[in-house]
């Protein structure tokens, strides 16, 4: 009887060290190769990246060592991630409560409306006095929130989560942000916008090294987006990391002139953000 002897591993180099490298994680610097898995969430990791792309959990750590919701609550100000269901719940209670802003909002304005409309009918061409007035007039809708797509539902909590943290309503930020980081990871698909936007997102609510992982995997694509530069300048000073910042800076400043003439949907999507990142850049290169 034959027997068969499993072939080795084939050898490779570490994309972060370059020393010779085989198996899923580099023996060296412990940076994961072709093929390896994030202890936390099981989807692949970029090879050489230092976080999941995913869910934030270091490359290379053991699932032991660390749980589900372990790279979220490592700031210390961000709440443990949610199961999914409790996720979803919240989800849905949030779009009912704009729903029903917008539908108050609405009701406020009708009688201003439907004044305008009284006053433009008492004078119609048509004689018809104020008694034509309601004709052709359309009622005022709300739009129906529980009809937007995912990722309108998603950008829609971004935008809510920014203006909290501008209101310095931090425990307000702290419950949006985990409903907003669900809903970006509930995607089908993630790009540098999804990443970009769910990377501020945890970044207001404290949760550094998911943000942080975002900025990797924008960069790992496109090592010059500018999405992924100024996460990558805001995680830096948020963790001390004056090097970083001044290294991603002049990354940004050198790039922002041939990025933004690609014309991307999310630089126009982001434009006041990447202005503002951009002249702190100029003037922080002015003061060196």
């Amino acid at each position: 009887m034959s027997s068969t002897t499993p072939s080795a591993s084939p050898s490779t180099t570490c994309p972060n060290c370059s020393a010779p490298a085989s198996g899923r994680f580099c023996a060296s610097c412990g940076a994961p190769l072709e093929g390896a898995v994030c202890s936390t969430c099981r989807v692949p990791l970029t090879p050489g990246a230092k976080f999941c792309h995913r869910c934030g959990t270091p490359a290379g750590a053991s699932a032991a060592a660390t749980p589900v919701g372990a790279a979220h609550s490592e700031s210390g100000g961000f709440p443990a991630a949610l199961p999914w269901a409790v996720a979803g719940i919240a989800l849905l209670a949030l779009i009912a409560l704009l729903a029903g802003q917008r539908f108050n909002g609405a009701r406020a304005a009708q009688p201003e409306a439907t004044a305008s409309a009284s006053a433009a009918g008492a004078v119609s061409p048509d004689g018809g006095g104020m008694g034509g007035a309601g004709v052709g007039v359309a009622p005022v809708r709300a739009p129906d929130i529980s009809q937007m797509s995912p990722r309108e539902r998603a950008d829609r909590l971004y935008d809510r989560v920014m203006r909290l943290s501008e209101e310095g309503k931090q425990d307000s930020v702290n419950l949006f942000a985990q409903m907003g980081i669900s809903a970006y990871q509930m995607l089908p698909q993630q790009d540098a916008d999804s990443r970009y936007d769910m990377g501020r997102i945890a970044e207001a609510a404290g949760a550094l090294p998911l943000a942080r992982a975002q900025a990797d995997s924008i960069l790992a694509s496109d090592p010059n987006h500018l999405l992924g530069l100024i996460l990558a300048i805001s995680t830096a000073r948020a963790a001390g990391d004056s090097a970083g910042v001044q290294t991603f800076e002049a990354k940004l400043l050198s790039a922002q002139s041939s990025e933004l003439a690609r014309n991307l949907p999310e630089y126009q999507r982001h434009e006041r953000e990447i202005a503002a990142a951009v002249d702190a850049a100029k003037k922080q290169t002015t003061k060196s």
